[in-house]
């Protein structure tokens, strides 16, 4: 670029802002692009096959939580960079993980980071917790389920009762039966012979 002579005299060459476009600059210069250029390219396959292979692995963090799962905290992108060099001792400025939100629930996350200005990758993050979660226990039987054998014994009190009833309706038949049968063969006796007679048998 052109600039006024006294300009680039008094400030841009002093504070080493330019140089002077002589031919010897022009070939530095252009040595400077090109080793920029392999620079980058080599960048950029690096971070593609670092991209890669992050995406296969498991990044697994340990909270704390409660029993019914639930996180005490939360999970940052500094907390997942640092767990990356702790597992995998993969460096990764926490800046290029992209976290919407701080993750607060457990189980699998799906974690965007950026490597490069053209190379993006997924992570996936497994949240578990340091306390094991109680799972649910079975269901209580109803209420209604304990009450069928009680009813079922006081059906069977209720027949025994009509049973014993019944027992003592056909004893109490039986005997007044067995009582005029007893009074019927009494009066079958012979009767007793009138004084009449007694007495005419004397005389004689």
């Amino acid at each position: 670029m052109k600039v006024a002579a006294g300009y680039a005299r008094n400030y841009l060459f002093p504070q080493r802002l330019a140089i002077p476009m002589t031919l010897a600059n022009k070939r530095q210069i252009e040595v400077l692009r090109q080793c920029r250029a392999e620079r980058e390219a080599h960048e950029f396959n690096t971070m593609t096959e670092l991209a890669k292979g992050v995406a296969k692995l498991i990044c697994i963090i340990k909270v704390k939580a409660g029993e019914d799962g639930k996180m005490f905290g939360s999970v940052t992108a500094g907390v997942i960079a640092d767990e990356l060099k702790h597992q995998f001792d993969i460096t990764l400025d926490k800046r290029k993980i992209h976290l919407e939100h701080p993750i607060r629930a457990l189980g699998d996350h799906k974690v965007e980071f950026y490597l490069h200005a053209k190379v993006k990758g997924n992570l996936k993050v497994r949240v578990e917790s340091l306390t094991p979660v109680v799972a649910p226990g079975p269901a209580e039987p109803k209420k209604e389920e304990g009450r069928k054998p009680r009813r079922e014994k006081h059906g069977h009190a209720r027949r025994d009762a009509e049973g014993e009833k019944a027992g003592k309706s056909e004893t109490a038949e039986a005997r007044p039966k067995g009582e005029k049968h007893v009074k019927a063969e009494k009066a079958e006796k012979a009767p007793k012979a009138p004084k009449s007679e007694k007495k005419e048998k004397k005389a004689g």
